[in-house]
């Protein structure tokens, strides 16, 4: 036994000095994560961390992430701690430097982690497209069929604004009255809807303002919002994926005198760069697939594998997560922070200082990028999924637990991977540069919760649970979506907050159509410091997570057409999540009609294609209501679901002839009858 000690211990003894023994040196430079351009010079530096009979210093260098390694010096003067080094002519993201201490027979090394490599030449990959604009108040639109060659020598069916992919950019000034013609030559129906915009519910281009083939829609509207970054995309009842994955979206940049106040890039597709980040779905034949979970090409403006010139200076970037359901976790290559300035909303307090900022389908921010003294470099746009866990479409698995996965979704090199976004390729100077981060900027003070009118809860939940349900549709408070419902009647000036909780097993970005809100807190915890601005989509996640916001829903009322609120997942807002919500102006309840003891119905006569009740006392809550002709005939007969009871409730009434008819409304314990004028 003893003999077998001495063995084990000489045979220890003998691995550990035949083995490279890290840890005695130290890279000092280059580190890992910097970004170098072929043909450039620099000096490699090193340190001694614990002192040996050092002969000599051997230096290598790989281009695989240290697969394979080559000589970039040997038997280098024990005394010399750095060398200069001039950079192959070769393009890799998985360069390393590696330092060996040639000790007497004993090697001890460190290797740095891996940085990037690019030739002097032309940029490889694919120059974006910056949209067009269109400046001014009139404003004409047309949807189109097109061809578009996202892959060399294959053209694409594709919908566009204006042109055959996207759309240009609409340039607006607070206060400006716009008038905006849309025309429809795509061949069959669609929408546009203003996402983020703070219009009235008939200008929102919501599922209800069909703009049918061949015709013109004709929206005019005054910009209410604060300076911001707001786009359009189709809204139509269960083609949305469709028409969005095929190419309708566009950017609308708001300015006002505010923002104007700030040192800031505005330069459009110069130093003010818009970035519609999507991913895609092609089928053998190179056509756009939609309602599809194998969105395995991703595009930046409508480019694959796209880089875009930046100056050396401050640049800002207003990023847009166009795509269907990935979630991006933005950050820049080798960690370098950036600034975010603006949420959905528009600016914030002041700039938040981040190298990481997670956005989900429909939402924007506004970042800029200080790259001073980087002329002539390249640094990549990454979107870091690998640091995402489970349940949120974009992470290794879209479900909690491996086992519960969508169809078609792996595999998929994104999924769970970190990857390049696109290239920022330095170059020159401006004439007249920004070269500074300000300290402050202009939030908008958040609405007191003391002053609030009512409190809602808005659940989601599968409607197949079990663990194929991720590809099911899913419920708001238990319903799907139907055109000739209003799930929700909120009286015009409320301030509001809602409850939203997920009972599903992925996240979901939650949308508000007409108004923002400020997100009070996620399961309990302030909301992350790049989401304390004004919003209008968010990811809430799931397993049973809750998220409360607070808004007021202000200026527009319309009894008639509603506002949405859903997910914005575009696969889940076609199969049914999402709800209906009006705005209703109480002061239209006056005359003896409307108004009698316990209950208001208005407008009454009607012409509206719904009509509001209202009971006076809010802690009685409307269960169900009939609509009765003067025959006696029950024309309808409508149980509210348990998750939309309340004291108030629109009622559709465009379904009935001009006439007199009778309604009733049942509460907890008392039946309601009122006569209904329909004109």
């Amino acid at each position: 036994m003893k003999k077998m000690k001495i063995i084990l211990l000489s045979t220890l003894f003998i691995a550990l000095f035949a083995m490279n023994v890290k840890a005695h040196c130290k890279l000092e430079y280059p580190v890992g994560g910097e970004s170098f351009k072929s043909g450039e010079s620099i000096t490699i530096k090193w340190k001694v961390t614990i002192a040996h009979n050092t002969d000599n210093w051997d230096l290598y260098f790989s281009s695989d992430n240290g697969a394979n390694w080559e000589t970039i010096k040997e038997d280098i003067n024990v005394n010399t701690l750095s060398y200069s080094w001039t950079v192959p002519e070769l393009n890799t993201n998985s360069a390393k430097i590696k330092i060996v201490q040639d000790n007497q027979g004993t090697d001890y090394n460190s290797v740095s982690d891996a940085f990037t490599i690019k030739t002097d030449s032309a940029p490889t990959g694919n120059k974006i497209k910056i949209p067009g604009t269109i400046t001014g108040t009139d404003i004409n639109l047309t949807l189109q069929n097109g061809e578009f060659e996202f892959f060399p020598g294959h053209k694409t069916a594709t919908m566009g604004v204006n042109g055959p992919v996207l759309g240009p950019t609409l340039i607006v000034n607070k206060g400006d009255f716009l008038d905006i013609k849309v025309k429809n030559d795509l061949n069959e129906r669609t929408t546009i809807h203003w996402h983020g915009m703070h219009v009235s519910s008939e200008n929102d281009g919501g599922p209800h303002m069909i703009i049918e083939p061949g015709d013109t829609w004709n929206p005019k509207y005054e910009v209410k919002n604060r300076a911001s970054t707001c786009w359009y995309h189709p809204h139509l009842d269960t083609h949305t994926d469709e028409h969005v994955s095929k190419g309708i979206a566009g950017f609308i940049i708001v300015k006002d005198d505010e923002e104007a106040g700030f040192d800031l890039p505005r330069t459009y597709g110069v130093d003010d760069i818009p970035l519609a980040v999507q991913t895609r779905s092609f089928d053998d034949n190179y056509q756009v697939e939609w309602d599809v979970n194998t969105d395995d090409v991703l595009i930046v403006n409508g480019t694959q594998n796209a880089y875009v010139d930046v100056p050396a200076q401050v640049v800002r970037f207003r990023l847009l997560d166009g795509s269907s359901q990935r979630v991006f976790n933005f950050g820049l290559e080798g960690n370098k922070d950036f600034y975010m300035i603006a949420t959905d909303g528009g600016l914030v307090e002041k700039p938040v200082k981040l190298s990481r900022l997670p956005l989900s389908p429909g939402e924007r921010a506004e970042i800029l990028v200080d790259f001073t003294g980087m002329e002539g470099k390249t640094i990549s746009l990454m979107s870091y999924a690998s640091e995402f866990s489970n349940g949120i479409y974009g992470a290794s698995s879209p479900g909690p637990m491996p086992g519960m996965q969508l169809n078609g979704y792996n595999p998929n090199p994104m999924n769970g991977a970190d990857f390049k976004i696109i290239d920022f390729v330095v170059g020159q100077k401006t004439a007249n540069p920004v070269t500074a981060i300000p300290a402050v900027l202009a939030g908008e003070t958040p609405y007191s919760v003391n002053d609030v009118d009512d409190n809602r809860n808005i659940t989601f939940r599968a409607k197949s649970p079990g663990m194929n349900q991720l590809n099911g549709d899913f419920y708001i408070n238990g319903v799907s979506f139907d055109m000739d419902i209003i799930n929700i009647t909120i009286p015009l000036n409320n301030t509001e907050i809602w409850t939203i909780q997920n009972n599903t097993p992925i996240a979901h970005p939650f949308h508000l159509h007409d108004v923002g809100y400020y997100i009070l807190d996620i399961d309990g915890n302030p909301p992350p410091a790049y989401a304390k601005g004004k919003k209008d989509t968010y990811l809430v996640p799931g397993r049973h997570s809750t998220m409360r916001i607070i808004t007021k829903f202000k200026n527009f009322a319309n009894d008639s057409i509603p506002y949405m609120y859903h997910c914005h997942m575009l696969k889940h807002e076609d199969g049914g999540m999402m709800g209906a919500f009006v705005v209703v102006d109480k002061s239209t309840a006056t005359n003896e009609l409307n108004s009698k003891e316990g209950l208001f119905l208005y407008p009454n006569p009607t012409r509206s294609m719904y009509v509001t009740v209202e009971l006076q006392d809010k802690k009685e809550r409307i269960n169900a209501y009939s609509v009765i002709d003067e025959s006696g005939r029950i024309l309808s007969y409508h149980i509210v679901d348990k998750n939309e009871i309340s004291n108030m409730y629109s009622i559709p009434v465009f379904n009935y002839e001009k006439g007199v008819y009778m309604l009733k409304v049942y509460s907890d314990n008392k039946i309601y009858s009122r006569k209904l004028v329909v004109e």
